[in-house]
């Protein structure tokens, strides 16, 4: 299965691609991930989502179509599901079934931390995500901090533990935990599911 992932950053890119790699092996799918980024905040992100898809509608360059892609923008304290509806406005006729939404509420770092006792295991620190916080760097700043309370440099934010935290995860934890995280795993294993049939 060929797939794109179109992240807002850096962060989203490190643990979304994580997770997706994780649940393509548990559904036994080979997945290949290309990577395409949107650095420069959501609104940015969503008008390069929609370049890209024109881009790989009416290339001429033979740039093989995905499978599926997952968009990934935060939701910036704004409602769940009007990030949701934003990328599937976003989202041209022809790929409509191919796009499954990610949407981090408020902001990625949250997810992850979504579930304290694996992020202990794997970092040496319990984070306490409590509850939803819409201060811009909230979850940015608790996740810097959880890290260097474990005795580690938090140099690349968090995001070097992505790979890691994704595999240790108990994703169902992770979920009761945070919604937002949970829409996704449902959407993703979904829509494994239909491209299987």
């Amino acid at each position: 299965m060929l797939l794109d992932l179109f992240a807002e950053d850096q962060a989203h890119e490190s643990l979304i691609g994580a997770l997706i790699q994780r649940i393509a092996r548990e559904e036994e799918i080979q997945v290949t991930c290309r990577t395409r980024s949107a650095p420069g905040g959501h609104a940015r992100a969503i008008r390069e989502f929609q370049l890209y898809q024109r881009f790989i509608s009416s290339s001429r360059l033979d740039v093989p179509t995905p499978d599926l892609i997952v968009v990934a923008i935060d939701t910036n304290c704004s409602e769940f599901s009007r990030s949701r509806s934003e990328i599937r406005e976003a989202t041209l006729p022809l790929y409509e079934h191919r796009v499954v939404p990610a949407c981090p509420d408020p902001h990625v770092e949250r997810w992850f931390i979504a579930d304290p006792p694996s992020f202990q295991e794997v970092v040496g620190a319990m984070p306490s995500p409590g509850r939803a916080k819409c201060e811009r760097e909230y979850y940015k700043n608790l996740l810097a901090t959880t890290i260097r309370s474990a005795g580690h440099p938090s140099t690349l934010g968090g995001t070097e533990f992505a790979p890691d935290l994704a595999d240790g995860m108990d994703l169902y934890r992770a979920g009761k935990t945070d919604s937002s995280l949970k829409a996704f795993l449902d959407d993703f294993r979904a829509a494994l599911e239909r491209w299987k049939r």
